[in-house]
C-alpha cells in the first residue's frame, strides 16, 4: 500500500483534475473502502454501490481532504461510514414506511374516530414541523424524514457538527414546546 505521504501528494493532484492520481487512489484503497461498506451493509450489491457513491463523492470533495487532520485512508474510511450508515437509515426508514402503509390497508380494526385522531395529531405535527425557523426545519427534516445522519448532513449543507446537533436539539425542544401547549405531548 502506498505511504501516508504517497497519498496524500496523489490527492494534491486529484485537486488539480489529474485522473491518473485518483484511478491510482482508487486502486490503494477501494479494498479498505468496499471492506468497511461491507461491514455496515453486510450486502455486497448494496456496498459495490454505496463504494462507487463514496468514490464520486472522493473526487468532488477532495479539495476539503487536509492531510494535516488524517490519512487520505482515514478520511475516505470516514466518508465510506457515514454513507453506510446513510444507507442503512435509508433502508430501514422506507421499511418502516412500506410497512406502515401494509398495516393501514390489512387492519380494517382501527376505528375511524382513531384515524381522525391520528390524522389531526399528524396535522398539529406537520404544523408545528413548519413553523420552525427554516434552519431548523431543513434539519430536523433530513434527519428524521430523511433518516440522514448527523455527519451526513454537516457535509450536505457545509455546516460544522456541532451546528448540526445544536439545531436539532433546538428544533426538538421548540417542537416539544409547541406540542404540549397544543395538547398533544400529554396525550389530550
Amino acid at each position: 500500500m502506498a505511504s501516508k505521504t504517497e497519498l496524500s501528494t496523489l490527492a494534491e493532484r486529484v485537486v488539480d483534475g489529474d485522473r491518473r492520481a485518483f484511478a491510482q487512489i482508487y486502486d490503494e484503497i477501494a479494498p479498505l473502502v468496499f471492506g468497511v461498506v461491507k461491514r455496515v451493509l453486510r450486502d455486497p450489491a448494496m456496498s459495490e454501490e454505496v463504494t462507487q457513491e463514496v468514490f464520486v463523492e472522493i473526487w468532488t470533495s477532495i479539495a476539503k481532504f487536509d492531510p494535516a487532520r488524517a490519512s487520505l485512508s482515514t478520511w475516505s474510511v470516514t466518508i465510506a461510514r457515514r454513507r453506510a450508515v446513510d444507507r442503512v437509515r435509508r433502508e430501514q426508514s422506507q421499511r418502516n414506511r412500506i410497512e406502515a402503509l401494509g398495516h393501514q390497508r390489512d387492519d380494517s380494526d382501527i376505528a375511524v374516530d382513531d384515524e381522525v385522531v391520528a390524522n389531526s395529531e399528524a396535522a398539529r405535527v406537520q404544523h408545528a414541523v413548519e413553523s420552525l425557523p427554516d434552519d431548523q426545519r431543513e434539519i430536523i427534516q433530513l434527519a428524521f424524514i430523511d433518516g440522514c445522519a448527523h455527519g451526513a448532513i454537516a457535509d450536505r449543507l457545509g455546516i460544522p457538527l456541532g451546528t448540526v446537533k445544536g439545531r436539532v436539539r433546538g428544533g426538538l425542544k421548540r417542537l416539544r414546546t409547541q406540542l404540549e401547549s397544543s395538547g398533544l405531548e400529554d396525550g389530550r
